[in-house]
């Protein structure tokens, strides 16, 4: 069974170097560094489908770079941007995450996800002070107050909710036509995952749930840094009341349903979630047990 996408990077993160200015301005000029290639915050692509790294001398003098780490022992940088965040607009760049190698997948995730935090913390929110970056590019600083500010990750359930063989997948209006795919949202103040769950369950098909079991978790780096939680919830109801606010549509579906939609089978019911979204790999699981 493939892993969750956006995991399995192979660069050590070296935390010990991120607090060692020394030993960081070594590495910023250490020759067989590599830059990570952006368009933007998108992922440069090259023709054998991989991405592209730039030496040290080809980029700009000017540039902040943030420290990724290390593989191999060359040190692996993606420079600092200003660009508007949120997922990518091109088709074009879905389908190159989807045929990304699973390790540089991992690792283009945890650059854009610090770039975009890097871009949204540029002023201190106890002070509104201006801020630097420090620690190699993994935390901020403010000039004003002092404060240290460090990335963050917010927590995302996402689930199915299961009844007597089945799943329950819902759709948004924005999506592809004929695309379903779990359930999910934020973790409020206060709130366990598994109270998460059903919450969001209820709240968005109408359907109530018992007993939630954890199945894995990814880091989706589109829309700020978040760590998605994947889950199976029992459902105790079956009837559909959908919040047209959230959904477009739902529906419960077999194991049938989903392994012909996994396979992309031309007579599937639905169009399943990209390989690289945890949906994928819940449905699999799902079909799996």
């Amino acid at each position: 069974m493939p892993n969750p996408g956006f995991t399995g990077s192979p660069l050590n993160r070296v935390d010990h170097i991120r607090q060692d200015l020394e030993a960081f301005n070594r590495l910023l000029n250490d020759w067989r560094g590599r830059v990570l290639g952006l368009d933007g915050l998108d992922p440069m692509v090259s023709a054998e489908g991989t991405l592209v790294w730039q030496g040290m001398a080809d980029v700009s003098l000017d540039l902040e770079l943030i420290l990724l780490g290390l593989h191999e022992d060359k040190p692996h940088f993606v420079p600092i941007v200003e660009a508007k965040g949120g997922p990518p607009r091109s088709p074009a760049v879905w389908l190159a995450l989807a045929t990304l190698p699973a390790e540089e997948a991992a690792i283009y995730g945890t650059a854009r996800s610090l770039i975009d935090w890097h871009n949204g913390h540029r002023f201190c929110g106890q002070c509104g002070g201006e801020t630097k970056t420090f620690r190699a590019g993994w935390g901020r600083k403010c000039g004003s107050c002092n404060k240290e500010h460090f990335p963050r990750t917010d927590p995302v359930v996402i689930m199915l909710a299961e009844h007597e063989g089945k799943a329950l997948v819902g759709r948004q209006a924005a999506w592809p036509k004929g695309n379903y795919s779990a359930l999910a949202g934020f973790l409020e103040p206060g709130e366990s995952v598994e109270e998460a769950v059903r919450r969001e369950i209820h709240e968005e098909a109408g359907i109530t749930c018992g007993a939630v079991r954890y199945v894995t978790s990814q880091p989706w780096p589109f829309g700020g840094s978040q760590l998605m939680i994947a889950c199976i919830a029992e459902a105790t109801s079956t009837d559909i009341v959908m919040d047209t606010n959230e959904l477009e549509d739902a529906m419960w579906i077999t194991k049938d349903d989903a392994r012909a939609a996994l396979a992309d089978a031309p007579d599937k019911k639905f169009g399943a979630p990209p390989p690289f979204a945890i949906a994928n790999t819940l449905l699999r699981r799902w079909v799996a047990e």
